[in-house]
């Protein structure tokens, strides 16, 4: 090099510059040597903060929440062949939610390709079926080019996953350009007059409107839309499957969440809709109630940016690609219906709000949920970001939590087991003016236990709620229902989860009666670091409610059981 020339730019620091370019400021990992020059990179970026993981499929679930709660593409890095075969359960969840996720996967050196290398994987054929792209750097100079595209294909239509394997011995040469990728903002087209006008005409002649609100919305921009359209136009609003913080839940507009034990009653309430307006989701099959919602005749209107899911499972009258927000903006605009829909919304909001009513019930073998979803709303008013997992537990928060202008709920809609466990970090973290609250069952918690040591290292103020019923307890119910008395392959032996907390360094807590739920989860929220409350939850409760001759009289009894 001669004097005066500048130091050459590895492609690495060209990854890390790139990324900031597109606001990434946090990145979860689990160190690799074969990306180290990323890692060395990182070193020097002030900006950008980096959580260190104890399990790949924890980092890239870390990353996939921050990307819902930063409004942004979220990354995770990992190391070649078991670290990107780890993280794979991130990159499908990340899929069926429709979340923008990029993985960064240190690949072997390119002399070694295809020739069955130590930790070799074929990301191509590993990610292929899952992620929206896969790709390879080949080059140092297409640096830049390859973030921005992984960056744009992630966050665009509907946003997924994209892997980015970087070689080694690419990403540790230089970077004969060594700049940055150049930003560049892709937004989804806006909703045309004659749809608008057409979707207008529609509500305008709906006596029972009902509007269902998706993750598509999931921004400030889009929350305001929301409630600005219902309020304007007396429509009532029920939010998509783990999308419940959309529109506050006391708010007289507010109708309900479908989620996988929706209320029999809120469900025929549902179906007595005349027009229902779906925005800015896909229509999954939980948010549709295995597909009983949109019911036939009933008129459905779909807004999605993407048209890959217009016309999918349900015919719509109406079909419309664009900004979800921004259509509802547009909509808003429209002459407000004269005749009111006051009876129709107080009808729906009626039953939402008596749902949410608890009514203490007890059980010989355990806390019964619901007492902790009831505490935890009354504690914190709505205003938390509530991390769930996977189990029977959800069904009690959906039911008990009524989330408030602050509330966030955050989960994944493929239900994988231990998400909670390191998105509650990843919460805390991206947001510390609300309490967080991750709520995990006694077989997700031991699934990624490990991430329990870096919310201690970070001293990052996140309450775990662990639900333990000694059991896999949702595969129990439906072993109960389709093979009555014959449990096998469910039972868990469990530790003391409240020594094992402690030991990891996190103030702990044992309910083990229902009267001591609010004094130990008061106590947890007021603790400035990580705590865990261990609720020694019942099994009989929910397999006992399970048996009674329909479902629809387990939730009326008093039940949430999922």
């Amino acid at each position: 090099m001669t004097d005066g020339a500048p130091a050459p730019v590895p492609a690495g620091a060209t990854v890390v510059a790139s990324l900031r370019e597109y606001d990434v400021d946090r990145v979860f990992c689990v160190a690799g040597e074969s990306y180290l020059p990323i890692l060395d990179a990182l070193h020097d970026e002030p900006r950008v903060d980096v959580v260190t993981c104890r399990h790949e499929g924890s980092a890239g679930f870390m990353a996939l929440a921050d990307a819902k709660l930063a409004g942004r593409v979220g990354v995770a890095m990992v190391s070649r062949g078991p670290g990107a075969a780890n993280a794979a359960i991130a990159v499908h969840a990340a899929r069926e939610d429709g979340a923008p996720l990029l993985l960064v996967v240190g690949g072997v050196p390119r002399r070694n390709t295809d020739r069955d290398p130590f930790q070799g994987v074929d990301c191509g054929r590993l990610f292929g079926g899952v992620a929206k792209a896969v790709w390879t750097l080949h080059d140092p100079a297409d640096t830049a080019e390859f973030v921005a595209r992984a960056v744009r294909t992630a966050e665009s239509g509907t946003p997924g996953p994209v892997v980015l394997t970087v070689p080694e011995d690419v990403i540790g040469r230089a970077d004969p350009l060594a700049l940055p990728a150049c930003r560049a903002a892709v937004a989804p087209p806006r909703v045309g007059a004659a749809a608008l006008g057409r979707a207008a005409e529609l509500m305008a002649g709906a006596r029972r409107p009902l509007l269902i609100a998706g993750p598509q919305l999931d921004h400030p921009r889009g929350r305001d839309a929301l409630r600005a359209f219902a309020e304007r136009h007396t429509v009532p609003v029920v939010t998509a499957n783990k999308c419940q913080h959309l529109l506050p839940n006391r708010h007289p507009h507010y109708a309900g969440h479908l989620h996988n034990a929706t209320p029999m009653a809120q469900a025929e309430a549902f179906g007595a809709a005349d027009v229902i307006l779906a925005v800015g989701t896909a229509l999954d099959g939980t948010t549709t109630l295995r597909r009983r919602l949109p019911a036939r005749g009933q008129t459905l209107i779909h807004v999605h940016p993407d048209p890959a899911w217009l016309d999918t499972y349900h015919p719509v009258t109406l079909g419309a690609v664009g900004d979800p927000a921004m259509f509802l903006t547009d909509l808003t605009g429209a002459p407000a219906v004269l005749d009111s829909r006051a009876e129709w919304i107080v009808r729906l909001h009626r039953i939402e709000a008596d749902k949410a009513v608890w009514r203490p019930v007890t059980a010989p073998d355990g806390v019964v949920f619901g007492e902790v979803a009831a505490a935890l709303d009354e504690l914190t008013g709505g205003h938390l970001t509530l991390v769930v997992d996977s189990g029977t537990f959800t069904s009690w928060l959906y039911r008990y939590v009524r989330f408030g202008e602050r509330g966030r709920l955050l989960g994944v809609a493929s239900s994988a087991m231990g998400f909670a466990v390191g998105a509650g970090v990843a919460a805390a973290l991206r947001d510390a003016a609300v309490p967080t609250v991750a709520v995990v069952g006694d077989g997700g918690l031991v699934m990624n236990l490990g991430e329990l040591t870096t919310a201690v290292q970070r001293q990052v103020p996140v309450t775990y709620v662990v639900a333990d019923n000694r059991s896999y307890a949702t595969i129990r119910l439906h072993q109960e229902r389709d093979h009555p008395g014959r449990p096998i392959g469910t039972e868990l032996a469990n530790p003391d989860f409240a020594r094992l907390a402690e030991a990891f360094g996190a103030f702990a807590f044992t309910v083990q009666h229902p009267d001591e739920a609010r004094p130990c989860l008061a106590m947890a929220l007021a603790h400035p670091g990580p705590a865990l409350v261990w609720v020694r939850t019942s099994l009989e409760f929910i397999t006992a409610y399970r048996r009674l001759s329909t479902v629809s009289e387990a939730r009326h009894a008093g039940g949430g059981a999922s």
